[in-house]
């Protein structure tokens, strides 16, 4: 401190720096004699403290108006400014949140601000695209077939009971179809891409800002302490640490190897318990279909397909929610079992696990609806089945895509309502719950009275992981925005909404509900970076397959230029659709039938006479063709022109990714002029108080008499 001129001493360091001094010396002090009888950290792990935490400033209310008598304290100014919701869209005091809570946590609401203020063009792009698939509703050609198809009736899509159709019964779900799936989704998902890397580069950016503006550059974290989980493991084997130079705990190689390999089987044994809920769904789906298609109620029966999608929805998102329960305790368990030696090695291999778990058990039924449902049923009279009982689910009659989105739709928006209900309304109904005992306790004694520490530790504790379920929420957000966003481009929308209420649901709940947190320092957020760049890659990849595969974009190209009346002429347009629907469809004999396959109805209903043949949709021959329904050349046609597709998107966009990744510099211009400008100034100054020093040091000499022959003048 001797380098510094302090006019002030109670107003020199902010109160969480202050706060983080005071635990530096407990962390250090011996509470007993003994070698490892230090810190405060054991007493809270041995049980002679219940709690250790630093004390807000007072009351976040006030009786008097902040506008005329000003805040009363920090904590009264932060919510005031950032907590209210009367301030939603402003911007957010990040100085202030970092002066109260510390670095860390003001750099996650920096980035959580960034991510949001990002999300707006997003948005906007994606709201367009929706718009634009209702504009161009009316004109698609493609929905105009299906809604005027009353003569083309098709084949069933489960055994027995689900009945013939007319193709025009499907038309409302080819028109919402369109919506989600038309030419702009292309362009979308290109855009996408490119937002998810510009969003990536301009944030090292606006970090590295922040990182001057609050004196986080050059700094590095301190030699941490050990895990007192793992001194106590290995204090009987001892090695010279090579930085502090004193001995300390040793694993071997060797155990630690055997431990990773078990937590590398439960990680997987876990992922497989995923594939199986996942295969669980795919029964319901297929065994629930039939069931709706046999219901009593018009409603219902009519519309079976899109009731055991929603059903089928909500039934996973809830085993989506159980499931992650016991994760946790999974990842816990199998982190502990690694014994990682210090904090920041747990919490980077326990924030691994979680996210693995998470991911796939979020994403897994969402990549089974895009990749494999209706893929590999078969066709009519050889349909392939599970356990060779149940017939594989198909796809609408307008094609897989409106599954997907109901899919996205609805977990997107259960999953956002619950994550906000748990953040704000648990902890509420806790502190509320906690307010009724203490009342009872005292009976009329007011709440005032009490002192700070205790109104304190009446709150609810931070999360034990720390900001480890705020990023793991939003980073999960990210990849549901951007990894299927070909096939819903209102994820952005939905996130952003999601967003504006999350920022100030968080202010709130640290303000209002928490106890303060320990402020601690970071520079950037740490290993969520790598993945938030692994989720980029990802989703390329991901919506070329959606592109490619789920949605019927390649083959509705394929016919406009090789099969339909502009084939040969280079021209598109909706009058170059004219037949698709047709030509999409394949024809199918009644009487070839499997015995488990054929419907009780004979379909009698639509002609006056038994059926004699349904479609379905596939490029397959006619059943009197050399081969009956074997491939014809459009298959193979679109086939090639599928992989074409998803090997020139991946290389197009990946080149645009790291083009924009090499042309936008980590550092801005003007911050890297400042750090030159007070690298020079330091520099001036280092050597304007040397020649000081020389000149003043020459001044003796010559006073007592001294001379050097090798003196400068």
């Amino acid at each position: 401190l001797y380098s510094f001129i302090i006019h002030n001493k109670d107003t020199f360091f902010n109160n969480a720096t202050r706060s983080r001094i005071v635990h530096h010396i407990l962390q250090r002090v011996k509470y007993e004699e003994g070698k490892n009888k230090i810190g405060l950290n054991r007493l809270l792990s041995n049980g002679s403290y219940e709690a250790a935490f630093p004390l807000h400033e007072g009351s976040y209310r006030s009786k008097n108006p902040i506008r005329t008598h000003g805040a009363e304290n920090h904590r009264h100014l932060l919510y005031e400014c950032w907590a209210s919701w009367e301030v939603w869209y402003k911007y957010q005091p990040l100085d202030l949140v970092r002066r109260y809570f510390g670095e860390k946590i003001g750099l996650y609401f920096a980035w959580l601000g960034w991510y949001t203020g990002m999300l707006f063009p997003a948005a906007f792009i994606g709201l367009f695209v929706f718009l634009y698939g209702v504009t161009t509703l009316n004109h698609c050609q493609v929905s105009k077939e299906v809604c005027q198809a009353t003569d083309i009736i098709m084949c069933p899509i489960c055994d027995k009971y689900c009945p013939f159709m007319r193709l025009s019964d499907s038309c409302i779900y080819a028109k919402v179809t369109h919506l989600f799936d038309n030419g702009a989704t292309v362009f979308f998902a290109v855009f996408m891409a490119v937002w998810a890397t510009v969003f990536l580069e301009f944030w090292k950016r606006r970090r590295a800002v922040i990182a001057y503006d609050w004196d986080l550059i050059d700094w590095e974290e301190e030699e941490e302490e050990i895990r007192p989980q793992f001194e106590a493991k290995y204090s009987k084997k001892e090695r010279m640490n090579p930085i502090s130079g004193k001995p300390e705990p040793y694993q071997a190689f060797a155990d630690k190897c055997s431990r990773l390999i078990v937590s590398a089987s439960g990680i997987f044994f876990m992922i497989c318990v995923v594939i199986a809920a996942v295969f669980g769904i795919v029964i319901y789906r297929v065994v629930t279909v039939s069931t709706f298609a046999a219901f009593k109620w018009a409603l219902i029966r009519n519309n079976s397909q899109v009731a055991t999608t929603g059903t089928a929805v909500c039934i996973n998102f809830c085993i989506i929610m159980l499931l992650n329960v016991l994760y946790e305790k999974v990842a816990l368990f199998l982190t502990n079992l690694e014994q990682p030696r210090t904090e920041s090695e747990w919490e980077n291999s326990f924030t691994l696990k979680m996210f693995l778990f998470q991911f796939v058990n979020l994403n897994s039924s969402t990549f089974y609806i895009a990749f494999f449902l209706g893929r590999f049923t078969g066709h009519p009279g050889a349909y392939l089945r599970l356990i060779n009982r149940w017939r594989l689910e198909e796809c609408h009659p307008s094609g897989c895509l409106i599954d997907l989105c109901m899919q996205m739709g609805i977990i997107m928006v259960l999953k956002q309502t619950w994550n906000n209900f748990m953040e704000l309304g648990y902890p509420l109904i806790q502190n509320w719950w906690t307010r009724r005992k203490l009342r009872q306790e005292y009976g009329t004694q007011r709440k005032t009275s009490f002192p700070q520490w205790e109104k304190d530790y009446n709150l609810q504790p931070m999360n034990a992981y720390g900001l480890f379920d705020e990023y793991l929420e939003m980073i999960l957000q990210f990849g549901f925005t951007t990894i299927f966003v070909a096939a819903f481009p209102l994820a952005p929308l939905l996130a952003l909404l999601n967003n504006i209420i999350e920022i100030r649901l968080d202010a709130y709940k640290f303000v209002t509900q928490w106890r303060r947190p320990l402020a601690s320092r970071a520079k950037d957020i740490g290993i969520w970076y790598g993945i938030l760049e692994g989720i980029g890659i990802l989703s390329v990849i991901t919506n070329a397959f959606v592109i490619a595969v789920t949605s019927d974009f390649i083959p509705r190209l394929v016919y406009a230029y090789k099969y339909g009346p502009c084939a040969g002429q280079g021209e598109a347009g909706q009058k170059c659709m004219v037949g698709y629907v047709n030509a999409s469809l394949s024809v199918f004999l009644v009487s070839d039938f499997e015995n488990r396959s054929e419907p009780t109805s004979n379909g009698s209903e639509f002609s006056g006479s038994p059926l004699k043949y349904c479609r379905y949709r596939d490029y397959r021959d006619t059943p009197h063709s050399a081969v009956p329904y074997g491939y014809t050349l459009q298959f193979w046609h679109v086939l090639a022109a599928r992989l074409a597709f998803i090997i020139v998107f991946e290389h197009l966009v990946f080149c645009i990714k790291h083009v924009i990744s090499y042309l936008i510099p980590d550092l801005p211009k003007d911050l890297r002029d400042r750090m030159r400008r007070e690298k020079y100034l330091i520099q001036e100054m280092m050597y304007e108080a040397e020649l000081e020093r020389l000149q003043k040091e020459r001044k003796e000499r010559k006073k007592n008499g001294k001379s050097y022959h090798n003196e400068w003048p």
